[in-house]
């Protein structure tokens, strides 16, 4: 008997569907990107059961006839190749030929499709990738795709499922990276028969992409654009001060096609470079068109990966091109601090590269703040200077006024937690009994010893106090009403999450109630913090809660959550601090069990002794 023997075509069709369909996310993903091929202008996702009962696919588009929707569900069929060039000439989204019969395969199939130019179409009804209806119907233009039951045939697949909530945050991605990509197309998607999201068609690219990312990105995204004889690339970066915790909002779309590439991450992280503090990453929305000669998108299944004849030259551009966007935007800012009475004309945010939108205007003179009332202005600073040099001390609810939005002034003597019976001081004296020199750069405090020189990170140091502060109290921290709660906005993800540790957060003083959807408001917070960075707070814990992952205890989560209210709480660098609130703060280090490391492992304070000074200059 031979070893060797040809597959039946259910088997090869069931090995096909697991390298491209992996959960109910790859099918959404296959359908929608044959959907916008179809040039179709309204596309409507209905999910049931996080996709493993329904996932609907309906849109507006082309259709098929009747030889065309029979010839699309076998396998290798594609209306997208005809020759071995066409392999490296790929225009399309879709072009395998292999999602149709793929997916029919593992689940109860059903397309019903209708030319514009016809009367009549189509419905075939397949069953575990066995035709078992085909029959004429009278249905609007366009095509619906029905795919129930997923992996019904597959029990071993369909167990590695995730929860409901996991996979529709998985389709919920999906959907917004497409919607995010294709402005001028009409999204809509729901869950269970409940909308969850809907995109209408936007004016510009900005609207998109402000409506996809979030509304607290708006006015904080500059225009990246660059083109050549081979590259032609436009975008959307953010401010160096809106960032997040993961690489989870750098979207790259080559031709019109969503990507993953490290290479092109790294590009745009090293042109961020120092502007970004270590752990935070920014958003980014990338459109590069090349020759579709230049890259080869058949390197996966999926088609999340591509390859590039000149990688170099891409990531060299790209990199080139959002410092330059980084360093205008900037640029804009200085002028407009330095001449506020000129008006500074703000990017224009153009369209991507596939499609052809009006475009809204931005600028990023809305981005600088406003005066803060109590703090002084410019010319305050040099008085300050000036009355520093005399001996004399302004008083201690003075700061100087940031002048940009990079840093986010909200320090003042006020806002370290005094020293009571509640939080006991040390025996050790040694941060108290330090002699203060000053500051170095805003950001640094000096202080001279009996055996040296004390330099000390102010942000590290009362980030420690904040911490302990609100560990010491985490059953019954103080809380502030807001005059108005602050609402905000989160992906489906990111709101489960939070969802599941509200109570816990309340216990924290920080009180956010469900909004409808995905929307929250904050109605209280920690007397602590500040309440205008209150908002960005919420996102980071929802971020990090996303990525702690369902399995951690709640314990672990609402620790991390310490640890970023510590951080939002804490002393900026580069705020100019008086010799009563340095006082305050050293005596606070006193107080902390651990004064040494910041929450996040940095170290707070390091020593130069006098043995080491007097050896460097030689005495």
């Amino acid at each position: 008997m031979a070893n060797v023997r040809i597959l039946p075509e259910i088997l090869s069709n069931k090995i096909a569907a697991g390298e491209v369909v992996e959960r109910p996310s790859s099918v959404v993903k296959e359908l929608v990107e044959n959907a916008l091929d179809a040039r179709s202008t309204l596309i409507i996702i209905d999910i049931e059961n996080g996709g493993r009962s329904l996932v609907r696919i309906s849109d507006n588009g082309s259709g098929m006839g009747r030889d065309d929707a029979l010839l699309s569900i076998e396998r290798y069929a594609t209306s997208k190749l005809y020759e071995d060039k066409d392999l490296f000439f790929i225009k399309t989204l879709g072009f395998r030929g292999e999602a149709l019969p793929s997916i029919a395969s593992v689940s109860r199939f059903s397309l019903t499709t209708r030319e514009k130019n016809s009367d009549i179409g189509i419905h075939i009804l397949m069953e575990g990738g066995k035709i078992k209806k085909v029959q004429d119907v009278g249905v609007a233009p366009g095509t619906v795709i029905s795919v129930e039951q997923l992996f019904f045939n597959t029990p071993a697949r369909r167990k590695f499922l995730k929860s409901t909530t996991t996979e529709m945050g998985h389709i919920m991605d999906t959907v917004a990276s497409m919607a995010l990509g294709w402005p001028g197309v009409q999204f809509r998607l729901s869950h269970n028969g409940k909308a969850v999201k809907s995109w209408p068609q936007a004016t510009g690219f900005y609207d998109r992409a402000v409506d996809v990312l979030g509304q607290d990105l708006n006015n904080s995204l500059h225009d990246v654009t660059f083109d050549d004889d081979y590259l032609a690339l436009s975008g959307l970066v953010s401010s160096p001060d809106m960032t997040r915790s993961n690489t989870q909002k750098i979207f790259i779309f080559i031709n019109g096609r969503h990507i993953r590439d490290r290479g092109l991450i790294h590009a745009i992280l090293s042109a961020y470079g120092s502007r970004l503090m270590k752990g935070r990453f920014p958003v980014a929305v990338l459109f590069l068109k090349i020759p579709f000669d230049q890259l080869d998108v058949n390197v996966h299944p999926t088609k999340h990966e591509v390859r590039f004849v000149d990688h170099n030259r891409i990531y060299r551009s790209v990199q080139l091109s959002v410092a330059r966007a980084l360093e205008q935007c900037e640029t804009r800012m200085l002028k407009k601090i330095i001449s506020p009475s000129i008006p500074v004309p703000g990017p224009k945010a153009q369209p991507p590269v596939q499609r052809s939108l009006p475009v809204r205007e931005t600028s990023f003179i809305s981005t600088v703040h406003d005066p803060i009332p109590g703090y002084i202005g410019e010319k305050e600073i040099s008085a300050f200077k000036t009355d520093a040099l005399n001996g004399k001390t302004p008083d201690s609810g003075m700061m100087v006024k940031e002048a940009d939005r990079f840093v986010s002034p909200r320090y003042s003597a006020e806002k370290i937690p005094p020293v009571t019976q509640e939080t006991p001081i040390r025996e050790s004296r040694f941060f108290r009994d330090l002699k203060i020199i000053g500051q170095l750069h805003r950001s640094y405090i000096i202080c001279e010893s009996e055996d040296g020189l004390i330099i000390i990170d102010q942000h590290a140091a009362h980030e420690r106090i904040v911490f302990e502060e609100l560990k010491k109290k985490a059953t019954r921290v103080q809380s502030q009403a807001l005059l108005i709660p602050e609402t905000l906005e989160l992906g489906y993800k990111e709101a489960a999450a939070l969802e599941r540790v509200l109570d816990g957060l309340a216990h924290l003083g920080l009180e956010i109630e469900p909004f409808g959807q995905n929307t929250f408001a904050v109605k209280s917070c920690p007397s602590i913090l500040s309440q205008g960075m209150i908002t960005n707070l919420v996102i980071e814990i929802a971020e990090k809660l996303v990525e702690i992952g369902s399995s951690a205890v709640l314990e672990k989560a609402l620790d991390d959550c310490l640890i970023l209210m510590a951080c939002h709480g804490a002393v900026r660098a580069n705020q100019s601090l008086n010799e009563k609130q340095i006082s305050h703060l050293l005596g606070q280090m006193d107080a902390c069990e651990s004064p040494s490391f910041c929450p996040h492992g940095r170290p707070t304070w390091t020593r130069y002794s006098r043995l080491g000074i007097e050896k460097a200059f030689k005495r």
